[in-house]
């Protein structure tokens, strides 16, 4: 039993990284992409985004007329950088600044779904977008 268990480890231990991130950048970067798809009736944004800022996240500092369209902007821009691996680690840091948001003013409770998203972002930021990205082929070993 102990020998199978070691190959499956060593299997395991064989995927590459680079596989794992884009599953990342992709997964994650659906999460925002698809908030971000509430938010907008083709380019305009929903009155109702403007009503949900207003009446239930209620941020300091930005009116809900500047929030939404904000929030909205940067759920569809970060994730389509994230897809195509361009800018990666920049766009995982703005999308981890927007889940601190969401953990600190907005749904204080849900930090179990936002460790994860807090997980998947810093993997991103911490080891760059993988071998399977745009990042990669314009900075070559550098990256």
């Amino acid at each position: 039993m102990t020998n199978i268990i070691r190959r499956l480890f060593a299997m395991f231990g064989r995927v590459p990284d680079s596989l794992l991130l884009l599953l990342t950048r992709i997964g994650i970067g659906f999460v925002f992409w698809n908030s971000g798809q509430t938010k907008v009736d083709g380019f305009s944004i929903r009155p109702e985004a403007i009503d949900l800022f207003r009446d239930e996240y209620r941020l300091p500092l930005l009116s809900p007329e500047l929030a939404a369209p904000m929030a909205a902007g940067m759920e569809h821009i970060l994730p389509v950088m994230l897809f195509i691996g361009l800018g990666s680690r920049f766009a995982a840091i703005g999308m981890f600044a927007m889940t601190a948001v969401i953990q600190i003013f907005v749904y204080p409770d849900a930090w179990s779904v936002h460790a994860l998203w807090f997980a998947a972002l810093g993997w991103i930021i911490v080891k760059g977008p993988g071998n399977w990205s745009l990042d990669r082929m314009f900075a070559g070993n550098r990256l």
